[in-house]
C-alpha cells in the first residue's frame, strides 16, 4: 500500500467533503462531482499489483462481470425511455458532467448516478429465474436411470459424461429396462460412437434386445459395411449373406450389378434363397440382352410391332411377371430357342401354368389378337380331339376379354364355356351376351326368367323374336 496508516486516518478525519442530506440545496451537479471524486480518491488506497487479489463488487454486492451482474446492467441501459433521455440532453449540470474524463476504476456507479439524474417512466416486473433443474444437464450430474428417464421424455441430455465402459452399459441396460426402442437406439448411437467395433459387438452378443435394435438401426440407415462386420462377428452367415446381397441395390449400372448378383451365387444360403439368387443373376442377364436387341430393333424402324406400339420403358431390372407380359406382347411367336421367347422364359424360370396364361391372355388380349387367345385354350388329346381348357377358370378369361374390349362373339363362346349355371347367366347378363342368357334360360326351362328378360331386350330386335319363339314352342315342357 503506498498510504500509511497516519495518512489514511488524517484523510478520513480531514475530509472536506460533507455527508448527503435531503435538506441540501446544492445543485446536482456539484453533487455527481463530489462523489465521482471521492470513488475516483478510492483508486489511492489500493495498489494496481493486488487488484487480482480483490473481488470486484457492484452496488448490489453481486461480483462485477458475473451473468447476473451483466443482465442487470443490461437492463438498467435500456430502462431510459425516450423521455428520460430528452430531461437529461435539456439539464445543463449533467452535459458538464458528460464532459468529465470517465473514470477509470472497475467500481461501476452508474446505477446510481442514473437513479439520481433521472425518474423511469416505468418500472420493470422482476424477472423469474429459470430451476436450477434446467441448468442440470450441463453440470453433469445426472444418474444413468435419470438420464434415461429424461431422453424418455424427450429432453436434452449429455451422454458425453459416460466415459467408462461400466457406465455406458449401465446406461445401455436401463434403456432396454424402459422398453423404449427410441430411447435404446439414442443409446446404441452413443455407444457405436465412442466404442470400438469389437467391444460394441462383444457386449451386444450377451444383450439381445439391443443386438436386435442396432442391427435393425443399420439397417435402416443402410451402414451395409458394419452391419457385415457384426454378421461375421456373431457367426451368422445366412444373414450376412442377405446382408451382402441387399447391397445389389445400390448399383445402377446393369453389367456391374449382374456382376455383383454372380458374386452372390456362392455365398451360404438356404436352399430357397439360393435358387432366387441364380433365378435373379439369370433374369438380369436375359434382360441385357433382350434391351440391346429390342433397342437395336426399334431404332432401325424395320419391325412392325415397334413401329406400331413403341416401348414406353427398358425391360432392365423388371420383375419376372413384367418380364413375361414384355415377351408375350413382342416376342410371342419367336421360337423357344431364343431367350425373349415367352415359352423359354417359362421352362427356364418354371413358371407355372396359371401365372404364364394369366399373363399372355392379358398381353395378347392388349394387342387384339383373338386367334392368339383362342390358341392359348384349346389343347388336343392323344386321339387328335382339341378342347378348350383354361386352368384360370373361363370367367376370368371372360372378365380379362371384356376389359380389353373383345367383340361379342368372342365373349359368349368363352361364356358358353362357364361350367356353373348361376355364374353363367351372371356374365351373360352383365356383358349382355343375350344369346347365351336365352339359351340357357331354355335349356333350364325357366319361362319365368325368359319373360324378365324379355323386357330387357330391345324391341322388334332379333333377340326378342328369338325369345318369343321359344315360349310359343309347344314342344318345351316348363318349369313354371
Amino acid at each position: 500500500m503506498n498510504r500509511t496508516k497516519v495518512d489514511e486516518e488524517e484523510y478520513w478525519n480531514s475530509s472536506k467533503f460533507k455527508a448527503f442530506t435531503f435538506d441540501d440545496d446544492d445543485d446536482e451537479l456539484s453533487q455527481l462531482k463530489e462523489s465521482k471524486r471521492a470513488v475516483n480518491s478510492l483508486r489511492d488506497f489500493v495498489d494496481d499489483d493486488d487488484d487480482d487479489d480483490l473481488e470486484r463488487v457492484s452496488w448490489t454486492g453481486e461480483p462485477v462481470g458475473s451473468i447476473s451482474w451483466s443482465i442487470k446492467e443490461t437492463a438498467g441501459n435500456s430502462g431510459l425511455n425516450h423521455e428520460g433521455r430528452e430531461q437529461l440532453k435539456s439539464r445543463n449540470s449533467f452535459s458538464s458532467y458528460a464532459q468529465l474524463p470517465k473514470p477509470t476504476s472497475t467500481y461501476s456507479l452508474s446505477n446510481f448516478f442514473r437513479a439520481l439524474s433521472d425518474t423511469p417512466a416505468k418500472s420493470y416486473a422482476p424477472e423469474l429465474g429459470r430451476p436450477k433443474g434446467e441448468f442440470r444437464d450441463y453440470s453433469n450430474d445426472w444418474s444413468p436411470s435419470d438420464t434415461v428417464r429424461r431422453l424418455r421424455k424427450g429432453k436434452v441430455c449429455s451422454l458425453e459424461r459416460f466415459r467408462s465402459l461400466q457406465d455406458k452399459l449401465q446406461l445401455l441396460e436401463e434403456a432396454v429396462s424402459m422398453h423404449d426402442g427410441n430411447v435404446i437406439t439414442a443409446v446404441l448411437i452413443f455407444l457405436k460412437r465412442t466404442l470400438s467395433k469389437e467391444v460394441l459387438f462383444r457386449e451386444l452378443e450377451v444383450r439381445q434386445v439391443a443386438l436386435r435394435h442396432l442391427i435393425h438401426f443399420l439397417k435402416e440407415i443402410g451402414d451395409q459395411k458394419l452391419l457385415l462386420d457384426l454378421f461375421r462377428f456373431l457367426d451368422r452367415a445366412e444373414e450376412l449373406a442377405l446382408s451382402h446381397y441387399r447391397e445389389h441395390l445400390s448399383i445402377q449400372d446393369p453389367e456391374k450389378r449382374k456382376e455383383f448378383l454372380k458374386t452372390c451365387i456362392g455365398l451360404p444360403f438356404s436352399v430357397e434363397d439360393s435358387a432366387h439368387i441364380q433365378d435373379h443373376y439369370t433374369l438380369l442377364e436375359r434382360q441385357i440382352i433382350i434391351e440391346a436387341n429390342d433397342r437395336h430393333l426399334e431404332s432401325a424402324g424395320q419391325t412392325e410391332i415397334f413401329r406400331k406400339h413403341p416401348r414406353k420403358a427398358s425391360i432392365l431390372n423388371m420383375p419376372l411377371v413384367t418380364t413375361l407380359f414384355y415377351s408375350c406382347f413382342y416376342h410371342y411367336t419367336e421360337p423357344e430357342g431364343t431367350f425373349s421367347s415367352p415359352v423359354n422364359l417359362k421352362k427356364t424360370f418354371k413358371i407355372p401354368d396359371k401365372q404364364y396364361v394369366l399373363t399372355a391372355l392379358a398381353a395378347r388380349a392388349k394387342l387384339r389378337a383373338w386367334h392368339d387367345v383362342d390358341a392359348l385354350f384349346t389343347t388336343k388329346n392323344w386321339l387328335g380331339y382339341t378342347k378348350k381348357r383354361a386352368p384360370i377358370g373361363f370367367h376370368r378369361v371372360v372378365e380379362i376379354l371384356h376389359k380389353n374390349s373383345a367383340p361379342v362373339q368372342i365373349l359368349q363362346e368363352y361364356v358358353n364355356l362357364v361350367e356353373d349355371v348361376d355364374t353363367k347367366l351372371n356374365l351373360a347378363t352383365k356383358f349382355k351376351c343375350h344369346d347365351v342368357v336365352i339359351d340357357t334360360c331354355r335349356d333350364l326351362k325357366d319361362r319365368q326368367q325368359l319373360l324378365a328378360y324379355r323386357s330387357k331386350v330391345d324391341k322388334g330386335s332379333a333377340e326378342e323374336e328369338k325369345i318369343d319363339a321359344i315360349l310359343s314352342s309347344t314342344q318345351i315342357r316348363w318349369k313354371n
